[in-house]
């Protein structure tokens, strides 16, 4: 079980330095983590975009940009399809989401021509470390891309992040399929879908993981509200990912372990060719520094 995000930092110093390309850098917590990412030898930071505009931030945050490459692009979206071009023809190994907006950055990722496209669903993966659970880190899929996945959808979002966990060193993530209820209920379509899952883990048709549901959120992450309920299960208490069935249960979640416990966080999208670094504006600068990280490492062919 991991206690520290730090260890991502630790992953990426060891291996292969990550170019990571940025579009529009221009907010102050972007553009700080990507010279600190820069600084720390965790990638080499590509910065598309208005170059003056980069670097009057810079100077006005005392930002160090010695060393990073800067790419012309005045236009938004020019500079988002040079980001994504960049990462699609290998000059990148992951793309970073600056202060332009969320279906700009994916409608260039998407670009049958020159996007990331594979195929595969698109799904977002938060990693928090929550102090008041001793610092454990816990994932949670998907709170940011799949509003109301199916049940396919959902599978989607395993495979994704199996593929990510399998990547940052955990052999075997347990994997709570979490509803309102730890029972089944033919009323609740996501206790149903919980149910399937575990039954297509259970016959391999999803692997590389441990999945079990349907879980309330208590006993998922908390041995001793699964013991207090009779739950027996590998997963039970000791959940290294929480598959959410709704976009809002996913984002409620994570803002209370980002917000409300002094949690630490690192997020990425993943079933694209390469990750890619997608934080909120709110998000702190440590957040997307971490995210830069779990991007680079999941980067890694390592």
């Amino acid at each position: 079980m991991m206690h520290d995000l730090d260890f991502l930092l630790e992953k990426c110093q060891a291996g292969k330095r990550m170019n990571l390309a940025v579009a529009c850098p221009y907010g102050d917590d972007v553009l700080g983590a990507v010279c600190e990412a820069h600084g720390r030898g965790l990638v080499n930071g590509i910065l598309i975009g208005d170059s003056e505009q980069i670097k009057k931030k810079a100077q006005e945050h005392h930002f160090d940009i010695e060393g990073l490459t800067f790419v012309e692009e005045k236009d938004d979206y020019s500079a988002t399809e040079k980001a994504v071009q960049m990462v699609s023809s290998q000059e990148a190994d992951l793309l970073m989401k600056g202060l332009v907006k969320t279906a700009v950055l994916l409608r260039a990722v998407l670009n049958k021509e020159w996007g990331l496209r594979t195929g595969s669903l698109l799904s977002h993966l938060f990693l928090f470390e929550i102090p008041l659970l001793n610092r454990r880190i816990i994932g949670l899929s998907d709170g940011g891309m799949n509003m109301y996945p199916d049940l396919n959808a959902k599978v989607g979002i395993i495979e994704n992040a199996v593929e990510c966990y399998h990547k940052i060193g955990v052999d075997n993530p347990l994997i709570a399929a979490l509803g309102a209820v730890e029972v089944v209920n033919p009323d609740m379509p996501a206790t149903l879908d919980a149910a399937a899952l575990t039954l297509m883990n259970s016959r391999s048709q999803i692997k590389g993981c441990t999945i079990d549901g349907p879980f309330a959120l208590d006993n998922a992450i908390s041995e001793e509200a699964a013991q207090i309920k009779g739950i027996e299960s590998p997963v039970a208490g000791k959940a290294d990912m929480l598959l959410v069935p709704t976009i809002e249960s996913g984002n409620l979640i994570g803002k209370v372990l980002l917000y409300m416990t002094g949690g630490r966080g690192a997020g990425v999208i993943l079933g694209a060719r390469k990750p890619i670094v997608l934080t909120s504006r709110f998000d702190s600068m440590e957040t997307k520094l971490l995210s830069i990280a779990l991007g680079a490492v999941v980067a890694s062919k390592e």
